[in-house]
């Protein structure tokens, strides 16, 4: 067994080998350093509040675009039932756009406060 192993890939071992560790060293050399410039907590933070930015100031455009709807439907509508349905509307409308709004002034305003209670000194 030995030497049919010996005779058929023992001298071709040495060949395959060092194809091998040649292909690494060639992708060893043409991989790109990759070094980033802040640390992935910091750009996170970037990326969030600026997609927040974007979510509140959609919102607020929404939110006027549907309340002046509801304020339109409940002056044209002849039904105190389509009346009722509009004032309720646009309750939920600004309940929303409170809530999204305040999520943003609780980030902004609330979590710095607690931001060293979690470290062991």
């Amino acid at each position: 067994m030995k030497q049919l192993f010996q005779r058929s890939i023992g001298p071709k071992l040495y060949k395959y080998y060092i194809f091998i560790m040649a292909a690494v060293v060639l992708a060893l050399c043409m991989a790109p350093a990759a070094l980033a410039v802040d640390n992935m907590w910091d750009v996170a933070h970037r990326i969030i509040v600026d997609v927040y930015n974007k979510i509140a100031g959609i919102s607020t455009v929404l939110a006027g675009l549907m309340s002046a709807v509801a304020v339109v439907g409940a002056k044209l509508s002849n039904n105190q039932h389509k009346v009722d349905q509009a004032w309720d509307w646009l309750r939920r409308i600004w309940i929303a756009w409170a809530i999204i709004n305040g999520i943003g002034a609780f980030l902004s305003y609330i979590v710095p406060m607690f931001s060293g209670l979690a470290t062991i000194t």
